[in-house]
C-alpha cells in the first residue's frame, strides 16, 4: 500500500459514514421544516392563533440544512458549477482544473472553517437567544458554518488525494 491509499482508504471511509449522517440529517430536517409549517398551518385554522416558534423554527433549521451539505453534494457533482469550459478542453486539462477547484474548495474550507469558530466563539460568548418561544442560542446556529465546512474541507482533501493517485496511476501506465 502506497503513501497515498494509507490516507486516502481510512479518509473515504469515513467521510462516507458523515455523508451518511448528514443526508439523514437533511432528510430530517426538511421533514420538520414541513412539519412545522403544516402545524402552524393547522393551529391558526383550528384555533384561530398560531405558534411563532411554528414559522420561526424552520428558518433557524436552514443553517444546518445547508452548510452540512457542501461536502457531500461537492463530491457527487450535485452543487452548483460551470460545465462550459469543460467542453473546450481535453481530459487531462479538465482532470487538472477539477484539481485546482478540489484545491480552492479545501482551502476555503480552511477559512471559512476558522472565520466559523469565531463567530460561533463571539456567540457563545455573548449568550443571545433567537427571540422564540423557546430558547435557542444563536451559536447553535453559527456552529453549522464550522460543521459544515469541515466536511467540505475533509471530503476536498479526499477528492485532492485521489486526484494524486489518479495522476501517478495514468503517469506510471504511461512511461
Amino acid at each position: 500500500m502506497n503513501m497515498i491509499d494509507f490516507f486516502l482508504k481510512p479518509l473515504e471511509k469515513f467521510n462516507k459514514i458523515v455523508s451518511q449522517c448528514v443526508f439523514a440529517l437533511a432528510t430530517t430536517l426538511i421533514g420538520l421544516i414541513v412539519l412545522a409549517l403544516t402545524m402552524s398551518a393547522v393551529t391558526r385554522y383550528v384555533s384561530g392563533n398560531g405558534y411563532d416558534w411554528f414559522i420561526e423554527l424552520p428558518p433557524a433549521m436552514v443553517t444546518w440544512l445547508v452548510f452540512p451539505l457542501l461536502g457531500p453534494l461537492f463530491k457527487s457533482g450535485q452543487h452548483i458549477s460551470v460545465d462550459f469550459v469543460t467542453v473546450f478542453l481535453n481530459k487531462a486539462q479538465v482532470s487538472f482544473l477539477k484539481f485546482l477547484t478540489h484545491i480552492t474548495a479545501f482551502i476555503a474550507a480552511i477559512i471559512f472553517t476558522q472565520a466559523g469558530i469565531e463567530a460561533t466563539q463571539l456567540f457563545i460568548q455573548l449568550g443571545e437567544t433567537m427571540e422564540l418561544e423557546i430558547e435557542v442560542p444563536v451559536w447553535w446556529i453559527y456552529l453549522a458554518f464550522p460543521v459544515g465546512f469541515i466536511i467540505l474541507g475533509l471530503i476536498s482533501l479526499e477528492l485532492i488525494l485521489l486526484d494524486i493517485k489518479t495522476f501517478f496511476t495514468k503517469s506510471f501506465r504511461n512511461t
